[in-house]
């Protein structure tokens, strides 16, 4: 960086913001700078504590997340996680409530209670929304990252936006006042990996350690990546019929079906 600048660090080119070439060191008439000179630009905003880089005219806003700069919350900034498996994998296991008494027993599922409650989906352009009330698991010794007091049937209600591709929004409670807010986002690397940004806040549990709370999540997307890495395609076919579906799996399919008529699917 020079000052609002970037310096090639091989010539000492500088470019501005747009990309124009604004200085050759090598040139004995500094005005006479070739038009070629430049370098591609992209929009880009600091938001969420991510850098987000828009490869052409974005076309959605970023997710509102109100509870963000309200002060009775905090926030714990969780990963990055890095996947040998396609974005559509990483995203769609966040969303699966299936494995969690299989996959996180003890942690986010009850093995004694693996039915899936039925749920509604509704898609609205590019946004797959859907509430749901789920059996958890109850808080451990280890991870008392959970606001609910439920000992024997704990019961989580949640309400999801998956904001295609591939960022999920997830506000969570148990029927207090006490809540969380998860906001992951996959970062497609290429066919075959991805990264994982997660940002946690919550309105109690103030003064805890940051690092329980991501300890705890840094064991759940472990446990996940030994599975979603097995799976093959590595890439999610979003042609509904290509994988074998069940009721339970109706996001799985409205957010295919979204992926495709928002011409995500190529």
């Amino acid at each position: 960086m020079k000052g609002d600048e970037i310096m090639c660090p091989y010539h000492g080119w500088q470019f501005d913001s747009s990309g124009t070439c604004t200085r050759i060191p090598q040139l004995e008439d500094p005005t006479r700078i070739p038009p070629k000179a430049a370098i591609p630009a992209y929009d880009t905003m600091e938001r969420y504590g991510l850098i987000w880089v828009a490869l052409h005219k974005p076309d959605h806003d970023l997710p509102e997340i109100g509870e963000f700069t309200d002060p009775n919350w905090t926030w714990v900034t969780c990963g990055p996680y890095e996947w040998n498996a396609h974005a559509s994998r990483q995203l769609e296991n966040f969303t699966d409530f299936g494995h969690f008494p299989w996959v996180h027993p003890g942690l986010l599922g009850d093995p004694n209670r693996p039915v899936v409650p039925s749920y509604e989906v509704s898609t609205n352009g590019h946004i797959v929304s859907y509430d749901i009330v789920r059996p958890e698991a109850t808080n451990t010794e280890d991870f008392p990252v959970f606001a609910n007091s439920d000992t024997t049937a704990p019961m989580r209600r949640s309400r999801y936006e998956i904001h295609l591709p591939f960022t999920l929004l997830l506000r969570l409670g148990w029927g207090g006042r006490e809540g969380m807010v998860y906001f992951f986002v996959s970062q497609p690397i290429d066919e075959q990996h991805s990264r994982g940004f997660l940002l946690i806040g919550r309105n109690y549990n103030l003064d805890q350690d940051p690092r329980v709370l991501q300890d705890f999540e840094d064991v759940i997307f472990n446990q996940d990546k030994s599975i979603v890495e097995s799976q093959r395609p590595k890439k999610v076919p979003y042609e509904p019929t290509a994988e074998l579906h069940m009721k339970f799996d109706a996001v799985a399919l409205a957010w295919r079906n979204a992926m495709r008529a928002n011409r995500f699917d190529d």
